[in-house]
C-alpha cells in the first residue's frame, strides 16, 4: 500500500551539496542582501584579509582555493550581512508580548538591529537608551548584588579577544560563573579527554586526513553541522580511504556528497561515496558499540599477535589490564542488545581498524550529549590508545566543534573552573586577586535562577533560555530576574524573556569594520584543529550606533568597577594590547601579534601529538566503561523509544534560515518526528499520523503535542525531533554528571496517538 501523502514531506533523491547547495546559496543572497555586493562578501570569507565565517569551526586549507565558504557558511554570512534593519520603528510598533508569538526564525529574519534598548514595562516596549546611560545602570545593578549573584554567558561566537575582557571583566567582579555554550555541546571533550591524553581538544590537523587510512565517523552530521569538512571526506573517499560511519540516522552527506568545486561532478551531476560502511546504531548505543569493537580487536590480538601496538601502550599508557578485563567480561549479548548492531558487523570494524597504520575518528554531539558523555569520549580515546593513534601522520581524534570560536572561547579563559596557574597569572599581570571557588556551568546557572540565587545574567551573545533543555523551567526563570543583558547582532526569542531590567545591546558582526582609537582592527579565532587566526571585516557597519563586541564588555567593566585595575580604554583603543595579555596570562601565545599577522595564523601547542601526556602520572590513561548503556532500567522497556534532538540543513544551532531540510525530504515545516517504520507499526501507527511525546526520565510531565510522525531511515528504537522545539521533553537535571551536559540526543519516551486526533 502506497504511503500517505504528507503535506512538506517528499522524497529527495539528490546527493549532499552539488547543485542543490549551489541554489541554496543563491536563494540565501537573494532574500538577505543586494546580489551585486554578496560575491564580494562571500570571496573574502576565510581568506587572509577577509574575515573568519562566523558559522563552523572546520579550518580553512590553506587559503589558497578559489572560494572557501559552503552553503550553511554562505547563509551565515548572509544572515549577519542583510540589508533588513530592525530600528526604533519597528519596536514602537511592536509590544514585547506580541513579539514572543513569533518564532526565532521569524525574529532574526526581521533583520539586525541598529540601536541599543531598554525594557519599558509600561508599554512592554523596547525602547532606545543612550549607551552611557545602558552602562551606568548595568554597572549600578551589578554592584548592588552579591558577585556570585551574576551570570556570565559566553556564545561560541565571540572572538577570543571579547572573550578574553568578559572573563576578566566576570573576575576582577568576583566570580566565576561561566556558563557557556560548551556546557551544552563539546564538554565531555573539554573534561574526558584531559584524564585521557592531558589536554581538552582533538590531536589531527586537515594533514592529517591527507594520509589517514581508515577514519571512523561516530555520531555527526557533518554535510549540516561542519559542512566545509565534506571536502575533505569527498577528498578521502576519491583515495579510497575507507569511511566507516556510526549513526543512527541515515544523513545524505554520509551517503554521496557532490562538491560543488568539482566541475566534473557539477557537469555530469554525479557525485561521491562518502560511507563505506553504515551502521545504524541506537541512539545511546555508542558505547556498547565502541566496546564491541574493541572486544573484537583484543580477541584478534589474542589469536593472531601484533594487532595491538604493545610497545606504545607499554611505555605511554597506564590501566591497561584493568581496562582489557572490562572489556573481556562484557558479553557479545549485552553488546548487540544495547547497540542494536551484530557481533559480525563490529568484528568487521576491528578487522579494517587493526589493518590500518593510522585511524583518525571523528566524533560530535551523538557522542557528547549523553549522560554518560564522557565516558564515551574516553572510550573513543581508549579506542585510538590500542593501536598507538596518537602523535604520528594520519591518526588521532577529532571532535567536531560547531560555533566558529567555541575552542578559542575556553582556551582564553571561559571556564567557570579555572586552573590556579591561569588566576595567578591573571593576579600577576592586572594586579587584582580573582576568585578561586568554582562557578556555575550553564545547566548550574539555570538552576540558581530557578532557585532564585542568582539575579542577573549577561549574555555576550547567543540564544541562552532557547538553547537550554525544560523550557517549560526556563522562561519563568528568566522573567524573575533583575538585570538581563544580551549583547548580539539579531532579536531572538531569549532577549524577549524581559526581567526586571533588561537591556539588549547591537554588536559589530564578524563581516564589519571595527575602528577604534588607533585605527582598524582585527580579532582572532581558534578552529577545532588549534589554529588560531585573524578575522578583519570590511563591510560597513550596519548601524552608526553599533559598538564591538570587546568595547561593549569593556564599557560594562568601567561602569561597574570604578576603581578597577584594568586599563580598558587601552586595550579598546589598540586590539594588539588585548594580545599582548593573552600572551603574558596563557601558555602557547608566545609573539601572538606577530603569528596571527602571517596568512594561516598559528598552531597552538598540543602536546599529544608529540606523544606527552598532561596527566598527573604522565602517561595516557585507559578508562574502564561500567556497563554497556547509560539508563540501563529504561533499556527494553516496553514502548520505550529513545529521543535523538536535531538541526535541520537551513539552520546553525538556534538560528533557523530557513524551514527547509531537504536532505531529509522535510519542506516548509518543523513539526516533524522521524521514526522508523517497524515502531509505527507496532505503535499502530501510520506514516503522516499526528502523535503526542512524553518523556518518562522524569517525576514531571514533559510533553510535546501535535508532532507529525514521518517514515524514514533511522534505527528502530530511536525517534528524532528538531532542536530547539524539542528542548521542552529534556529535563533540565537529564545530564552526564561528570561535565553537566545535557542529554539532548537520548531521552527515554514514549509516543502516542495525538490526543487532538485520537478517536
Amino acid at each position: 500500500m502506497a504511503k500517505r501523502e504528507v503535506p512538506g514531506v517528499r522524497p529527495y533523491d539528490s546527493p549532499a551539496g552539488g547543485w542543490g547547495a549551489l541554489k541554496a546559496t543563491a536563494q540565501a543572497v537573494r532574500t538577505q542582501m543586494e546580489t551585486v555586493e554578496a560575491p564580494i562578501i562571500l570571496m573574502r570569507t576565510n581568506q587572509p584579509d577577509g574575515f573568519d565565517c562566523p558559522g563552523c569551526a572546520w579550518p580553512d586549507k590553506e587559503h589558497r582555493s578559489t572560494f572557501q565558504f559552503c552553503e550553511n557558511g554562505a547563509k551565515a554570512v548572509t544572515w549577519e550581512a542583510t540589508t533588513k534593519r530592525v530600528g526604533p520603528d519597528f519596536f514602537a510598533a511592536n509590544t514585547v508580548t506580541s513579539l514572543r508569538g513569533m518564532t526565532d526564525f521569524e525574529l532574526e529574519g526581521m533583520g539586525r538591529l541598529t540601536h541599543p534598548l531598554v525594557f519599558d514595562r509600561a508599554s512592554d516596549k523596547f525602547l532606545p537608551v543612550a549607551w552611557d546611560d545602558a552602562f551606568r545602570r548595568i554597572g549600578e545593578v551589578l554592584r548592588n548584588l552579591p558577585p556570585d549573584e551574576a551570570e556570565f554567558y559566553t556564545s561560541g561566537r565571540a572572538s577570543n579577544e571579547a572573550a578574553y575582557l568578559f572573563q576578566l571583566f566576570a573576575r576582577e567582579h568576583g566570580t566565576n560563573n561561566f556558563p557557556d555554550c560548551s556546557n551544552m555541546c563539546h564538554e565531555p571533550t573539554s573534561v574526558g579527554l584531559p584524564q585521557s591524553i592531558g589536554i581538552g581538544k582533538g590531536t589531527v590537523s586537515l594533514e592529517d586526513f591527507d594520509v589517514a587510512e581508515l577514519i571512523i565517523s561516530i555520531g555527526h552530521n557533518p554535510g549540516t553541522n561542519h559542512p566545509r569538512m565534506m571536502g575533505t571526506l569527498h577528498e578521502a573517499s576519491r583515495r579510497n580511504v575507507p569511511i566507516i560511519v556510526f549513526n543512527p540516522l541515515r544523513e545524505r552527506a554520509l551517503e554521496r556528497f557532490a562538491d560543488p568545486q568539482d566541475a566534473i561532478e557539477m557537469a555530469t551531476f554525479s557525485s561521491t561515496r562518502i560511507a563505506s560502511t553504515y551502521y545504524q546504531l541506537d541512539a545511546g548505543g555508542d558505547a556498547a558499540a565502541i566496546k564491541g569493537v574493541i572486544k573484537a580487536l583484543l580477541a584478534m590480538d589474542e589469536e593472531e599477535g601484533n594487532v595491538l601496538d604493545h610497545e606504545f601502550i607499554a611505555q605511554h599508557t597506564n590501566n591497561f589490564e584493568a581496562f582489557k578485563q572490562d572489556i573481556e567480561a562484557t558479553e557479545w549479548a549485552d553488546i548487540e542488545k544495547a547497540s542494536g548492531l551484530n557481533r559480525p558487523g563490529l568484528e568487521q570494524v576491528a578487522l579494517a581498524y587493526a589493518k590500518s597504520k593510522a585511524t583518525i575518528v571523528t566524533y560530535g554531539m551523538g557522542i557528547t550529549q549523553h549522560n554518560r558523555g564522557t565516558a564515551n569520549v574516553r572510550l573513543i580515546a581508549d579506542l585510538l590508545l590500542l593501536k598507538g593513534n596518537f602523535g604520528k601522520p594520519g591518526a588521532g581524534i577529532c571532535p567536531l566543534r560547531g560555533h566558529s570560536n567555541v575552542q578559542g572561547n575556553r582556551t582564553v579563559g571561559i571556564t567557570e573552573k579555572p586552573s590556579t596557574a591561569f588566576l595567578s597569572s591573571i593576579e600577576s599581570v592586572f594586579g587584582f586577586s580573582p576568585p578561586q571557588a568554582h562557578g556555575h556551568d550553564a545547566v548550574q546557572a539555570m538552576q540558581a535562577m530557578i532557585e532564585g540565587k542568582s539575579k542577573a545574567l549577561i549574555c555576550l551573545g547567543g540564544n541562552f533560555a532557547v538553547a537550554l533543555p525544560d523550557s517549560d523551567l526556563a522562561f519563568p526563570a528568566m522573567r524573575e530576574l533583575d538585570l538581563s543583558v544580551h549583547i548580539g547582532t539579531k532579536l531572538n526569542r531569549t532577549h524577549l524573556l524581559v526581567g526586571k531590567e533588561t537591556y539588549v545591546l547591537p554588536c559589530l558582526g564578524r563581516t564589519e569594520l571595527d575602528m577604534q582609537a588607533t585605527g582598524r582592527q582585527s580579532i582572532t579565532v581558534e578552529d577545532s584543529m588549534s589554529m588560531v587566526h585573524a578575522s578583519s571585516g570590511k563591510l560597513t557597519p550596519a548601524s552608526e550606533f553599533l559598538r564591538s563586541e570587546p568595547a561593549i564588555v569593556a564599557g560594562m567593566a568601567k561602569a561597574t568597577l570604578p576603581a578597577s585595575k584594568v586599563k580598558w580604554d587601552e586595550l579598546i583603543a589598540d586590539y594588539d594590547k588585548i594580545r599582548d595579555a593573552i600572551e603574558r596570562t596563557i601558555p602557547g601565545f608566545e609573539a601572538f601579534n606577530e603569528r596571527i599577522r602571517v596568512p594561516g595564523g598559528f598552531r597552538l601547542p598540543l602536546p599529544p601529538t608529540e606523544r606527552v601526556w598532561h596527566t598527573p602520572s604522565g602517561k595516557a590513561e585507559f578508562s574502564i566503561y561500567q556497563g554497556v548503556k547509560e539508563d540501563a532500567d529504561v533499556l527494553g522497556a516496553e514502548g520505550v523509544l529513545r529521543l535523538i534532538t536535531i538541526r535541520s540543513h537551513d539552520q546553525y544551532n538556534t538560528t533557523i534560515y530557513a524551514m527547509d531540510d531537504r536532505y531529509r525530504g522535510v519542506f516548509g515545516r518543523r513539526d516533524i518526528l522521524f521514526m522508523n517504520e517497524a515502531d509505527l507499526t507496532a505503535l499502530g501507527l501510520e506514516h503522516g499520523d499526528v502523535v503526542d511525546i512524553e518523556t518518562i526520565c522524569t517525576d514531571r510531565t514533559l510533553t510535546l503535542k501535535g508532532i507529525t510522525a514521518i517514515e524514514y531511515k533511522i534505527a528502530p528504537g530511536s525517534v528524532a525531533a528538531y532542536y530547539p522545539e524539542a528542548n521542552v521533553l529534556v529535563p533540565l537535571d537529564y545530564i552526564d554528571k561528570e561535565s553537566g551536559t545535557p542529554s539532548y540526543k537520548s531521552v527515554p519516551v514514549r509516543v502516542r496517538r495525538s490526543e487532538a486526533t485520537a478517536p
